[in-house]
C-alpha cells in the first residue's frame, strides 16, 4: 500500500508546532500578552505537544517504510505463484 496517512499529518504537526513553539518563545517576556492566561505560556506548551506528537507520527511513518522495504528485500524475487511453491 503506497498512501500512509502519518507521513503528512507528522510533517504538518511538526511544522505547526515549530511555529508555535517558536512564537511562545521569543514571546515569553511580555507578561501582558500571557496574563489572561494566568501567566501561563500558553504557545510555547501546545507548540511543543504539538511537535511532540508531529515527531511521533513522523517516526512511525519512517519505520513503517523501512520495516516494508526491509520485508520486501527479504521476500523471494519471483512474483509467480507457481515458483514459489517448487
Amino acid at each position: 500500500m503506497g498512501l500512509d496517512i502519518r507521513l503528512p499529518i507528522g510533517m504538518m504537526f511538526t511544522l505547526i508546532g515549530l511555529l508555535l513553539s517558536g512564537s511562545g518563545f521569543l514571546t515569553r517576556a511580555d507578561a501582558a500578552m500571557y496574563q489572561c492566561s494566568l501567566g501561563i505560556n500558553i504557545n510555547l506548551i501546545w507548540g511543543l505537544v504539538l511537535l511532540l506528537f508531529g515527531a511521533v507520527m513522523l517516526g512511525s511513518a519512517l519505520l513503517a517504510k523501512a520495516k516494508t522495504a526491509r520485508d520486501a528485500a527479504a521476500s523471494p524475487k519471483s512474483k509467480n505463484p507457481v515458483e514459489a511453491l517448487r
